[in-house]
């Protein structure tokens, strides 16, 4: 078996699309996706350190306007100015820059994930609460009253299913 031309398998264009018009972003050039993943890796390792509770610098994480929009620029590539042509608004071209990144930085579905939330975890988050809710009040079969007990409840139920007192 040969190697087929990975040009001719790999799709890595980002299409993101915004009233009626879709950006195609094509993908980034080695040396600025190289520095995109050390960039992500310090993010990570911070937020590592933040759920853990250790101190950490956060600005080896934070970017300043200028590095932010540099980071936009060459994530969008092209697209950055055609998007700066189309007056998009701020929030957009945050959008579509930093999903730029994630694509580049992680993978496309971490990418997708943020653009389909329009750029906020609590969006997804509160995707996910609301289905953990809607689950916990859903009822369960065998509930012969209808209602259903929350988790804590079961958990500290001491009485014996079937036994009369």
């Amino acid at each position: 078996m040969a190697f087929v031309d990975l040009s001719e398998v790999l799709d890595a264009d980002l299409s993101l699309p915004y009233k009626g018009k879709t950006y195609v972003v094509p993908p980034v050039d080695a040396e600025t996706g190289l520095r995109f993943q050390r960039l992500a890796a310090v993010a990570a390792q911070a937020a590592k350190a933040a759920e853990a509770g250790e101190p950490f610098d956060p600005n080896a994480v934070a970017l300043d306007d200028d590095e932010e929009a540099d980071l936009f620029r060459r994530a969008l590539g092209p697209v950055y100015e055609e998007m700066l042509a189309d007056r998009v608004p701020w929030p957009v071209l945050k959008v579509a820059g930093m999903t730029a990144w994630l694509d580049a930085a992680f993978n496309r579905e971490t990418a997708e994930a943020y653009w389909n939330a329009a750029g906020s975890p609590n969006q997804t988050a509160g995707n996910r609460e609301t289905r953990r809710a809607a689950d916990r009040s859903t009822r369960r079969q065998g509930s012969a009253s209808g209602t259903t007990r929350t988790r804590s409840t079961r958990a500290t139920a001491t009485g014996t299913r079937g036994r009369k007192s």
